[in-house]
């Protein structure tokens, strides 16, 4: 009997793991924060959403990029036959994992009370900030071995063990949270408790990769004895040519560092957006509320409510970003050009076609969506803009990880750094004069200049072929599914009005909006001829089966676009 193999994922099987994987964690975390928000009284949704983002921009710290370094470097060392030195790899990372998580979590808890006063102006987020803490304990060691896993190829091991994250995080959080609320202890205390089911779910992750990992192991094993005794000694004496002498730490670190640093410059882009937004939003929009209460009411919807929506756009891009950095890294370490010009094409050509419509949806839907899941509908026009920029965000992250494959990350972070001070300088100067939308409209600022200078520096190495000259009738396409979107929302609002409830009513013109824009942007890609039969047969079976016979009955006879972007 052969002996069991863990099975590398191809780029699609791969991103749509991760995806689904993040779907499902995104919608957890909704379904958190949704019962959360009936719980609060007071300030409590502002002190979560002060805790999750400090914790937050305090992980990606704590990695400092790492995970992306080791994706990296384990496909390379894999791809020209180095196995022992990846292994080097991934036990440093780990190392570092360990140092770093323990010392950012004894900082962040002994620090928590002076930035909620001072910092964020909020002295009630104190406990939450405590409270999640202790998580950071785990998560950068789990970080490091998604990275590992990402390296080999191998996505099922993190996606299962984000699930099992969310799970724990979600339903042990929300059932400590409603254990302090019927304590009567405040929304202090609420607050708290549910930060607190982050630290769950790192134990929760921490247990699955460690049988991933043993399972890794054990396959490795039984794969060299297949190959027979000789032909291990023969690939175990070859790996000792190429690689002797060992790595040293310093040696790994040097190159992890030299890799990582462009790396966590821009994965802290959008916690760096969010962090600025949650600490600084009341202290640079003085003079235009008319009291503190009421900057920290639009506060909470632009960093609960918003954030909490505008992060499902996003998910297919997140997952291409870590799915295609090992396989655009692979093909470039042995020169192949062509291959990495075309997954790069692919990767864009999916963001285009699924992650802008998704953005567009929840944008024109904002109000009903909101409305279905949250207290107070008037937090719908923050949803909206917020949700709206994700566009760009998307493209970002989709760019800087193509960057990062063709071993080009400093043109990567320069652009992110440029990106930064526009969202600074942008907040301070339109956060006075619009307020909320002031530091959305500085957070789609930076999102479109890191977007611009990434393409720019991408189109040094390769071209890319996204969508030639069907840009034209694909932004129409867009354009007119928006417009049929919005219009559906406020018809089915204004038709319904007040003969349901408010929820149900929300509900109706979330489905409505959902299936007109659904219909209208599937018909007009493929009526105008922007989704064609060669792209339809590079998609996913299922959707393939799906779109290939609409393609062939209502899309235009016409030649291939030209390339370009």
């Amino acid at each position: 009997m052969d002996p069991p193999m863990v099975k590398k994922d191809s780029l699609i099987r791969g991103t749509l793991i991760l995806a689904a994987a993040a779907l499902i964690a995104r919608v957890l975390g909704v379904f958190q924060k949704v019962p959360l928000d009936y719980l609060f009284t007071g300030g409590g949704s502002g002190y979560l959403g002060i805790a999750n983002n400090v914790y937050l921009y305090l992980l990606v710290i704590a990695t400092a990029g790492i995970p992306s370094a080791i994706s990296k470097m384990v496909s390379e060392r894999y791809a020209i036959g180095r196995p022992d030195e990846a292994q080097r790899i991934y036990r440093a990372g780990l190392l570092f994992g360990v140092v770093t998580g323990v010392t950012l979590a004894v900082a962040l808890w002994a620090l928590a009370p002076w930035y909620a006063e001072h910092i964020a102006k909020s002295p009630g987020a104190a406990a939450s900030v405590r409270a999640i803490a202790p998580a950071l304990i785990l998560f950068p060691v789990i970080a490091m071995m998604r990275g590992y896993f990402q390296g080999r190829q191998m996505m099922s091991a993190g996606g299962i063990s984000q699930i099992v994250e969310q799970i724990a995080r979600v339903l042990l959080g929300v059932a400590l949270a409603v254990a302090v609320f019927n304590l009567g202890w405040g929304d202090t205390w609420v607050s708290a408790a549910a930060t607190f089911g982050s630290v769950f779910g790192s134990i929760g992750a921490f247990l699955v990769m460690l049988y991933y990992a043993r399972k890794l192991k054990r396959s490795d094993l039984e794969e060299r004895l297949a190959a027979g005794a000789e032909a291990a000694a023969a690939s175990a004496a070859e790996t000792g040519r190429r690689s002797a002498p060992p790595m040293r730490l310093k040696a790994i670190y040097k190159e992890m560092f030299a890799m990582s640093i462009p790396v966590v410059v821009t994965a802290m882009t959008v916690q760096f957006i969010y962090l600025v937004d949650a600490s600084f939003f009341i202290r640079w929009t003085d003079g235009f509320f008319a009291s503190e209460a009421a900057a920290e009411q639009v506060r909470n919807y632009l960093i609960y409510n918003g954030q909490s929506i505008a992060g499902i756009p996003p998910i297919l891009a997140i997952a291409l970003s870590q799915s295609i950095l090992p396989v655009l890294s692979a093909a470039n370490s042995v020169g192949r050009l062509d291959e990495v010009q075309r997954q790069a094409s692919l990767v864009m050509r999916i963001v285009v076609f699924t992650g802008v419509p998704a953005a567009l949806l929840l944008t024109v839907a904002a109000h009903s969506v909101n409305g279905l899941l949250f207290v107070d509908p008037a937090a719908s026009g923050m949803v909206a803009a917020l949700t709206v920029g994700t566009i760009f965000q998307i493209t970002m992250m989709t760019s800087n990880s193509i960057l990062f494959g063709l071993g080009t990350p400093r043109p990567a972070m320069i652009s992110t750094l440029i990106g930064y001070a526009v969202k600074i300088v942008g907040s301070l100067l339109l956060g006075p004069l619009l307020g909320g939308y002031g530091f959305v409209l500085a957070s789609m600022l930076c999102f479109m200049v890191i977007t611009s200078l990434n393409l720019l520096a991408i189109r040094q190495k390769v071209r890319l072929q996204v969508l030639g000259k069907r840009w034209t009738p694909y932004l129409a396409a867009v354009l007119i599914t928006a417009a049929a979107g919005f219009g559906t929302d406020m018809t089915v609002r204004g038709m319904l009005g007040t003969a349901l409830h408010a929820k149900l009513v929300f509900l109706a013109g979330a489905i409505a909006t959902s299936l007109v824009c659904g219909f209208f942007y599937l018909f007009l890609l493929i009526a105008l001829g922007v989704i064609r039969e060669a792209d339809a047969k590079s998609f996913p079976g299922p959707l393939r089966k799906l779109l290939l016979p609409l393609v062939r009955r209502l899309g235009r006879r016409e030649g291939q676009a030209s390339a370009g972007l």
